[in-house]
């Protein structure tokens, strides 16, 4: 109910703002009209009226009343009915045969009353209720809402149409319990509330509104309620002019801008933690990481050589291997790399690059790494499901001269793209270059 009344404001205020037009000095402006009727009753409008307010004035105040008065409630109200009319009332009778509502305080029985006439009519075909039948009207409709929803027949009698009584139901429904005034048997957020109150509150009252620290008068509750809010509001009308934080802007959907809070101190547990994380764990290498894994998981053995025979030793060609994938992965480079490192030539590592490196060797040991993630985690924490997975590319600018850089229609320039995809729990199980097209 609330979505369908809110869609609905937006969607009037939207057709009515542009012919919005507010009116100032309204009862001057009858007062001027009264005279000149009376004074030339039997002159004509534009003769009497409009010299003393013009044509313009007048249009003016019609389109202020259409945008605000009772024609604007009119407006909404027939956006609300299509919209419950079209789609959400067949429904309806499935969701009140499931619920029962109750209410505690008699003042609120008539929506009960109404929701059951409701339930009564659920099957019926008629647009109106029976002549005969008891409709509880107070308490149920809204204020400003009845000449709009009760019609009347050419003797005079008064009919309820039931689409337009059934929202007026509903609205009220949503309203009394949000306030607990109607409850919901066997819900939690919407349960009883005198199950929110301790089995003693009756007998311990006082001593609970002590607890509370509040008074048990209603009346000095309310007055208190009142002077705090009056005071925040005094602060914030002589404080808003002064502070530098808070804007005021005349354009936009958002009419107050306040700027960002200066960062809080660190905390000194944070401070602490940090410093104990780090002297457990010291900076690591990706390399170290690298070198690691492949310790535990051997993907260096998915590294074949294309040669018919290779004289090179398994534990030189393993470290030779983690200096090629290191150098490419980080963009760092073989020949710059080997000027880090002691033992290996660029030459060594280049040789170990061609003959052993292909795209279908790298493939099956990605996966290898990724099997492993997955068999080393713990369910508690991530689950069992590992199915699940998403894909998206990112777009990096590239040279000319690169035969797969190309013009990106959507984002502009000239470059590649590179396709992730990504398991639920954000391991990257594979990742691709692609042209822009």
């Amino acid at each position: 109910m609330h979505r369908i009344g809110a869609n609905a404001e937006k969607r009037v205020d939207k057709e009515l703002l542009n012919d919005f037009k507010r009116v100032n000095g309204k009862n001057n402006l009858l007062y001027q009209m009264a005279e000149a009727s009376l004074n030339k009753p039997e002159g004509t409008v534009k003769d009497v009226i409009f010299p003393v307010v013009g044509e313009a004035t007048l249009k003016n105040l019609v389109k202020e009343y259409k945008s605000t008065g009772n024609a604007y409630r009119e407006k909404v109200y027939t956006v609300m009915r299509s919209s419950y009319g079209g789609y959400y009332r067949r429904i309806l009778p499935l969701i009140l045969n499931q619920l029962e509502f109750r209410s505690n305080n008699e003042v609120h029985r008539p929506v009960i009353q109404a929701l059951e006439l409701l339930k009564k009519y659920a099957d019926s075909k008629q647009r109106y209720y029976d002549a005969g039948e008891h409709i509880p009207i107070e308490g149920v409709l809204r204020s400003g809402w009845q000449e709009i929803i009760l019609e009347k027949n050419a003797d005079g009698e008064i009919k309820v149409n039931r689409i337009n009584y059934e929202l007026s139901v509903l609205q009220a429904l949503r309203d009394q319990l949000r306030c607990k005034e109607i409850w919901v048997v066997g819900a939690n957020r919407y349960r009883n509330p005198e199950e929110d109150l301790p089995a003693d509150f009756e007998g311990q009252r006082l001593e609970y509104f002590q607890a509370l620290k509040q008074p048990s008068d209603v009346e000095v509750f309310i007055a208190d309620l009142q002077q705090a809010l009056d005071e925040a509001l005094a602060l914030l009308d002589k404080g808003i002019p002064k502070n530098n934080s808070v804007k005021i802007k005349t354009k936009g959907t958002s009419r107050i801008s306040v700027s960002p809070l200066n960062p809080q101190n660190e905390p000194i547990n944070l401070t602490r933690l940090k410093t104990e994380i780090t002297r457990r764990w010291r900076m690591t290498s990706l390399l170290d990481i690298l070198k690691e894994t492949d310790l535990r998981v051997n993907f260096s053995e998915h590294f074949k050589s294309v040669s018919t025979r290779e004289v090179i030793e398994s534990q030189a060609l393993q470290k030779r291997l983690l200096l090629c994938l290191y150098g490419l992965g980080t963009n760092t480079g073989l020949k710059r790399l080997t000027d880090e490192t002691v033992g290996d030539n660029y030459h060594d590592l280049l040789h170990v690059r061609r003959r052993f490196i292909h795209k279908d060797q790298l493939r099956n040991a990605i996966a290898c790494v990724v099997n492993a993630i997955f068999r080393a985690r713990i369910p508690i924490i991530w689950g069992e499901g590992t199915t699940a997975c998403a894909s998206d590319s990112k777009k990096f600018g590239a040279w000319d001269q690169n035969l797969m850089t190309e013009w990106h229609i959507r984002y502009g320039g000239r470059g590649v793209m590179i396709y992730w995809h990504v398991e639920k729990n954000s391991v990257c199980i594979y990742s691709q270059l692609k042209t822009c097209s």
